[in-house]
């Protein structure tokens, strides 16, 4: 089994990605972090609860973490996802939040790293907040993990909040800085620019959400308001988290990738949370990431699928 801890700032993309998971026979979900990002961390927490419950998987438990950046105050949120993250679909049967841990995200993910020594797979498809907070919490952390896959940064500074600057590492730069220097366990980065080469037709899509599931018709709900946004402007459909996902399930996903040292800008009018690839080896870091290159578009469509179907068992809650 492989055993995952999911960061999130949920997001339909970030759903997509939980869904993902849940539906791989050989994945165990140790738990779910949660930080500010597509929307507040509240937000975040209902909409986590809202995709574990059409999963049938409210036995998963869910942690409240950072609910503004490490230093900057900026909101970045830009409502992409609607003001809720979700769509702005209002669920009157949500979870309540009283779900929620009372432990915190940050000691979550050093308990749970700690109890599964060289085991767990750290996802993160959010601001990097409670990583950083994790880290400073545990410094030792990173040799304790198995991987991490990141989604986020940039490869060739075409922002997508920012000028250079992708949303998550923009939302707090600091915190993506520490990630990239103190986490030295072999790491994995679907950047932006690379989940926007990866696009898939809203032709998909629509064959995609037509099975008519719980989850399907969750997931077409909640997608409305940025579907609305990108085919404004003749943009095709990228749910950008799932490729982080997709690579952490199966690496066969990921045929190519580059090895390479890297930072980011934490200074700079236009470059403030821009990731540097360090290619001429300038830095003289010691650790080097991989930057995903391509994907098996069909084996990440035939996992997209499988997430909208309908569940072939029941788990019973822990």
């Amino acid at each position: 089994m492989k055993k995952l801890i999911i960061d999130v700032d949920a997001g339909v993309d970030d759903a997509i990605a939980i869904m993902m998971a849940l539906s791989t026979p050989d994945v165990e979900v140790l738990g779910i972090t949660c930080c500010y990002g597509n929307t507040s961390v509240e937000n975040v927490l209902r909409n986590v609860l809202r995709v574990l419950k059409v999963c049938d998987r409210l036995d998963i438990p869910v942690y409240r973490g950072c609910s503004k950046p490490l230093v900057d105050h900026e909101n970045h949120a830009d409502n992409f996802f609607g003001s809720d993250g979700f769509g702005d679909v209002p669920d009157p049967h949500a979870p309540s939040l009283d779900l929620v841990q009372q432990k915190k995200a940050k000691q979550a993910i050093v308990d749970l790293v700690n109890a599964n020594d060289k085991e767990v797979i750290l996802i993160s498809t959010a601001p990097l907040m409670n990583l950083a907070a994790a880290v400073q919490l545990d410094p030792s952390l990173p040799k304790k993990l198995k991987a991490l896959y990141i989604m986020g940064g940039t490869i060739e500074a075409r922002g997508n909040i920012t000028i250079c600057g992708e949303f998550n590492f923009v939302c707090d730069p600091e915190a993506a800085y520490i990630v990239l220097d103190r986490y030295t366990c072999p790491t994995y980065i679907a950047t932006w620019e690379f989940t926007c080469w990866n696009c898939l037709p809203w032709s998909f899509c629509d064959t995609w959400l037509s099975v008519h599931t719980e989850k399907s018709d969750f997931v077409e709900k909640i997608l409305r308001i940025s579907r609305q946004k990108c085919e404004q402007k003749h943009q095709e459909f990228n749910p950008c988290d799932a490729y982080a996902m997709a690579a952490a399930i199966n690496d066969a996903v990921i045929p190519k990738s580059e090895e390479v040292a890297v930072t980011v800008e934490l200074q700079g009018i236009y470059t403030r949370g821009m990731m540097v690839l360090d290619r001429d080896e300038k830095l003289k870091k010691e650790h080097k990431v991989f930057i995903m290159k391509n994907v098996d578009l069909e084996k990440f469509k035939e996992m997209l699928i499988n997430a909208v179907k309908k569940s072939d068992a029941v788990h019973s809650e822990t």
